[in-house]
């Protein structure tokens, strides 16, 4: 049965390669069923496997987003941003770190969701394609992600493991956190991104401000962040809680516009506006992914990779690293590192070493490889998401000539100086 697993997940991926975008929800939850059908997972485990966290975030989220750009405001933004940069190529270096900026507080999917509506403003005044910008607000959210306790929820879990609160991402035991780190990898992305976006010369700025008359959907926007910025420094909070935020803000947000206006074509347009394509693609990949870890593969997969690590501390921290960033390429991020911090934990200790370095490694590796490809993050499958709603396909080649050199840089900077402060 285990091997009938590789085969069906190998296969879903190939599928997801090779078809178009708009079949790969198909694809996964078409292969879920079939692992449900097969008892690779089992029917009683398919509720617990799936992050409904994520997928309310993104319903809440999404109906806020569509009232938000009705409202015009992510053009007024798109029109304060224009005047800051001289180029194409400025605005886009400018979206991607302010969305870093924003995602090192607030989660990947939220942060994008936030900020993409801003890029597809500015691109539609300019007249160009927002393929390369909505791409690199996706890869810089998943990037800083994991540079405080409340960017990502592996920070999360690696704060359980660790005993670490929110400061220790920043300083910890005399040494810097692995904020540092992170920042380290993000700055190395600006030369990455002023040499790919190197011809994007046009000039930009702004003719006319845009007139904004309806704030409900700001404050509803404004609120939900606050909310989850506030939720974060809660523990022991349901696992469900930014789903929830999310969610009440987006009925909020319908009933005020309803009350407001009397408009209800308008609600039942931005209910159906929804992106229901990425929430079956990520319920599918949760599930398959739930399977593959039902059947020990991803556990398999990492007591492989810290038995190559042998004795030698480089050796394995490297390992964590670059295998993560190959691992987390195509398997989701959550439950790679749930599995993966108790056997850290475990070779470190035999060891007789402290285990935050490796932890970091596995951090940095884990959330950053997931920028490789469209599916290998929440994040960039939002984003694609919105893209398909706009009328753009994004084949795996067009990410990956963005995403590839920025996960390189970024993984290599963060990779060199948590083991030069760490080692």
């Amino acid at each position: 049965m285990k091997i009938a697993a590789v085969v069906l997940f190998i296969a879903m991926y190939a599928l997801m390669i090779i078809l178009p975008e708009k079949r790969r929800p198909w694809i996964a939850c078409g292969v879920a069923l079939i692992f449900l059908i097969l008892g690779i997972l089992p029917w009683g485990d398919l509720a617990s496997v799936i992050d409904w966290n994520i997928l309310l975030m993104i319903f809440g989220t999404v109906v806020i987003v569509d009232y938000f750009i009705q409202s015009k405001m992510p053009n007024l933004l798109a029109d304060r941003l224009l005047d800051l940069a001289p180029n194409v190529m400025w605005v886009t270096i400018l979206m991607s770190l302010f969305a870093g900026i924003v995602s090192a507080f607030i989660d990947n999917v939220a942060t994008v969701y936030m900020i993409a509506p801003v890029g597809l403003a500015i691109c539609k005044k300019l007249k160009i394609s927002p393929v390369p910008m909505i791409i690199s607000i996706a890869v810089s959210s998943n990037l800083q992600g994991a540079a405080t306790l409340v960017g990502d929820t592996t920070s999360i879990m690696l704060a359980g493991a660790a005993h670490m609160d929110f400061n220790d991402f920043f300083w910890f035991q005399g040494r810097p956190g692995v904020f540092f780190a992170v920042e380290v990898g993000a700055l190395l992305t600006i030369p990455i991104m002023l040499f790919l976006f190197r011809k994007e010369k046009k000039p930009v700025s702004a003719d006319e401000y845009t007139k904004v008359t309806d704030y409900i959907p700001t404050i509803a926007m404004v609120g939900h962040i606050v909310c989850l910025i506030g939720a974060s420094f809660f523990k022991n909070k349901p696992e469900i809680t930014n789903g929830m935020i999310c969610l009440i803000w987006g009925i909020g947000c319908i009933i005020a516009e309803l009350v407001k206006t009397g408009d209800k074509d308008t609600m039942i347009m931005n209910l159906k506006n929804v992106d229901y394509q990425t929430i079956f693609l990520l319920a599918g990949l949760f599930a398959v992914i739930g399977g593959i870890t039902n059947m020990g593969i991803i556990d398999d997969i990492s007591k492989f990779i810290i038995r190559a690590g042998g004795n030698n501390y480089f050796l394995l921290y490297t390992i964590v690293v670059w295998g993560s960033v190959l691992i987390s390429a195509f398997i989701d991020n959550i439950p790679y590192v749930a599995t993966m911090l108790p056997v850290i934990g475990a070779v470190a200790g035999s060891l007789g070493v402290e285990p935050y370095l490796l932890y970091y490694g596995l951090l940095i590796g884990a959330t950053l490889g997931g920028n490789i490809t469209p599916i290998g993050a929440s994040a960039n499958i939002a984003g694609t998401g919105l893209l398909r709603r706009e009328g753009y396909e994004v084949s795996f080649g067009q990410f990956m000539r963005i995403g590839l050199p920025f996960t390189l840089a970024a993984v290599t900077g963060g990779y060199i100086s948590l083991w030069l402060f760490w080692r």
